[in-house]
């Protein structure tokens, strides 16, 4: 299978050839990892957790910012300082966010902290413009800074979203410490704390954190250093490693002496060329899956996505695929391109099942008038029980080569980060079934490994997984017209000839 249209490359530029060409899954016994080629660095992680949903993620964050002490690099898409991380406990244990970074920075007195935030995110994303064009009193700090990250193409985003503590312990994943992100594991429609500055409630919102300590941590600080020094100019190191260890005391890790690979996507734009690592890293993963896919995904709209589970479907030995998506769509552009384009994509991948091993769902929870949509923001990718996948990056075509992304991975190498990585597969699929884990695992057992029948015997509660129309209906299965100008591949210039040749 080769992708037409779509060029992934190295850190020089050079075209990667790992997405060359693929070959099927069970003749390719070498590593999916591969740095230099679909990440950039695997490097140890003491200590690695995954968190599921925002109410987890932003408990375990504030326990880590609690416990800095030289160190904290916040990296968004988007940042909203009025947020409380905790807003199911009283203002006092938990405050606002910004009043809270500014009690760290006058309590400890080695403490610097740094905020980089998408520029566009003042016009285009959730949370309050004012503060972060004109600042707030919480900001007025000499060691607290807040900047706006310029540096993108045109239409391009910002979309990294990370947390760096004392460069030794780092979160990324695909939640911004912004207004409705955070939600607890049941969803409930109705939830008091799940506010909007209205007095509204917000829908419920599902995430994945990653978080990692150690050596790791330490290289997602020096990428973090990197991005705002090509968004401020200024020049940052890591602290010496290894640091101090800001590891949330209650928090029990999922890997310890793990290898991660962090895989990263930067758009080729003035001096420097393109990176499409995490790309080429989704192609390599799911290409090489022989049992079982399972993705959570906003968007899945990428045609180079459609290719390889295409030819898994078309192949009789090929694995079961399931995908949790987003089902509701906002805003015109996001329902013209988005929306479209996922419903397009799950009739192709419906068109190429001949062996019924394809499901495509949304997930909905009970209310007192029936139902409502859980809305799927994670950015997650799980094959067999040996790879986890868990970052920024969509799968639409925005984020191969115009978004800036960070996404990290974790390959198993023995028997139990296997057990660890099937069962966050099972605890995520639990929670979408509103069933215990290890019944959900059960099931797969009696199911003969089976996602697909674990998921359709247990789907029968008021909380569950529905199928997206397009799994039935008819229409059109080619990317929707526009799709080129409205979810471009890369960068587009429109003044490209005033621009001086590279030497």
């Amino acid at each position: 299978m080769t992708m037409s249209n779509v060029h992934f490359f190295d850190e020089t530029g050079g075209l990667s050839g790992a997405v060359a060409g693929v070959e099927p899954a069970r003749v390719n016994t070498r590593p999916i990892l591969q740095p230099g080629t679909n990440c950039w660095r695997v490097v140890p992680a003491d200590r690695a957790a995954a968190l599921i949903d925002g109410a987890d993620y932003f408990t375990q964050l504030e326990a880590a910012l609690r416990k800095a002490q030289r160190s904290i690099m916040i990296i968004g898409w988007d940042f909203d300082g009025s947020i409380r991380l905790r807003p199911d406990v009283d203002p006092e244990t938990s405050p606002p966010l910004g009043p809270l970074l500014r009690s760290l920075v006058e309590e400890k007195p080695d403490l610097e902290i740094r905020i980089l935030v998408w520029s566009i995110a003042i016009v285009h994303a959730p949370g309050a413009p004012g503060p972060l064009i004109f600042g707030a009193d919480w900001q007025n700090h000499p060691r607290l800074q807040l900047r706006l990250d310029k540096h993108h193409p045109l239409y391009a985003a910002h979309h990294q979203k990370i947390v760096s503590i004392d460069d030794s312990l780092a979160f990324v994943g695909g939640m911004d410490l912004t207004v409705r992100r955070w939600d607890t594991k049941d969803h409930a429609c109705d939830n008091p704390y799940r506010l909007r500055d209205d007095g509204t409630i917000y829908d419920p919102v599902h995430d994945i954190q990653m978080v990692v300590t150690g050596a790791a941590a330490h290289s997602i600080a020096e990428l973090a250093c990197t991005r705002w020094k090509i968004a401020t100019g200024e020049e940052l190191s890591p602290l010496p490693y290894p640091a101090l260890n800001p590891w949330p005391e209650d928090l029990s890790p999922d890997f310890t002496n793990a290898p991660i690979a962090i895989a990263r996507t930067y758009p080729a734009w003035g001096e420097h060329s393109a990176v499409q690592e995490a790309a080429a890293l989704n192609l390599d993963a799911l290409s090489a899956a022989k049992h079982s896919i399972y993705i959570e995904a906003q968007y899945m709209t990428a045609p180079y996505i459609g290719d390889v589970l295409e030819q898994h479907l078309s192949d009789p030995l090929g694995p079961e695929i399931v995908v949790i998506q987003t089902h509701e769509s906002h805003g015109w552009a996001e329902k013209k391109v988005m929306g479209t384009n996922r419903d397009r994509l799950i009739r192709r991948l419906r068109k190429a099942d001949r062996y019924d091993r394809l499901r495509a769902y949304y997930p909905v929870v009970p209310s007192e008038g029936g139902s409502c949509q859980v809305l799927i923001h994670s950015k997650l990718i799980i094959v067999d029980d040996t790879f986890l996948r868990i970052g920024s990056s969509n799968l639409n075509n925005r984020s191969i080569g115009l978004d800036t992304e960070c996404d990290l991975a974790i390959e198993a190498t023995n028997d139990e980060m296997r057990r660890t990585i099937a069962g966050l597969r099972n605890r995520l699929l639990a929670e979408h079934l509103d069933t215990d884990p290890d019944v959900f695992a059960g099931m797969v057992a009696e199911a003969s490994g089976s996602l697909i029948a674990a998921i359709e015997r247990l789907n029968v509660n008021r909380r569950r997984l529905h199928s997206f129309d397009a799994m039935f209906d008819e229409g059109p299965a080619a990317p929707a017209i526009g799709t080129g100008l409205l979810d471009p591949l890369e960068p587009f210039e429109p003044l490209w000839f005033l621009k001086r040749p590279r030497d």
